[in-house]
């Protein structure tokens, strides 16, 4: 779903939405884990090392790459914006909560953020363990209902003639992001330009980082 918007930047004075109170997932999660630990049912490093792969390695990469052969190939980017899911059938690329994806491109005049307003959908396998912050019940509140301030206050200043599109995730279609290349990029190959691509960029939250 699209919420396309203007909106009259009301300000809220946190920096970031809302991390979740005690009774919140994350901390249920923590605190089974440390049960766990405590019994001797499961080594710490090996879960922390396997957290760290999925998350900057399987997770985000997968998605950087994407993105940044679409910078240098039109081509695949013309069949990535028009059918995400046959491009990752034919790159191999599957896993989880990726079973129909939109892939939205970002211009000068047009910026797209993603959320999901009723849960936490998610493309796992293309940018790795969803940020506690996208999960919040702040953020999935403000992106539609304010996102330039939100955006604002996670360090991304629009200007007021950029359109901002929001596509709210749903457990039938996960959304991504393809950022604008960033200046002084042309002479970079596929992997220094995936090194530009975060996780919050497909997102929407940020922009692709400057070489």
């Amino acid at each position: 779903m699209l919420f396309a918007l203007r909106e009259g930047d009301a300000v809220n004075e946190h920096s970031r939405p809302n991390q979740g109170a005690a009774s919140s997932p994350e901390v249920r999660t923590e605190a089974l884990e440390d049960l766990l630990i405590e019994k001797g049912l499961i080594d710490k490093a090996r879960v922390d090392a396997l957290i760290e792969r999925f998350e900057h390695d399987l997770g985000p990469l997968v998605g950087a790459k994407l993105i940044a052969r679409s910078w240098i190939d039109p081509e695949f980017k013309t069949r990535l914006l028009a059918d995400a899911d046959q491009v990752l059938q034919d790159e191999g690329i599957g896993g989880a909560e990726i079973e129909h994806v939109e892939v939205k491109a970002n211009q000068p005049s047009i910026h797209n953020l993603v959320v999901c307003t009723l849960c936490s959908c998610y493309p796992w396998a293309l940018l790795g363990l969803p940020p506690s912050w996208y999960k919040s019940s702040e953020y999935r509140a403000r992106a539609v209902r304010e996102p330039r301030s939100l955006l604002r206050q996670m360090g991304l200043d629009l200007s007021e003639e950029v359109e901002i599109r929001v596509w709210d995730s749903s457990s039938e279609t996960r959304f991504l992001v393809l950022p604008e290349r960033p200046a002084g990029s042309d002479n970079m190959d596929l992997e220094a330009l995936a090194s530009l691509v975060t996780r919050d960029a497909m997102i929407g939250v940020a922009k692709a980082t400057n070489p």
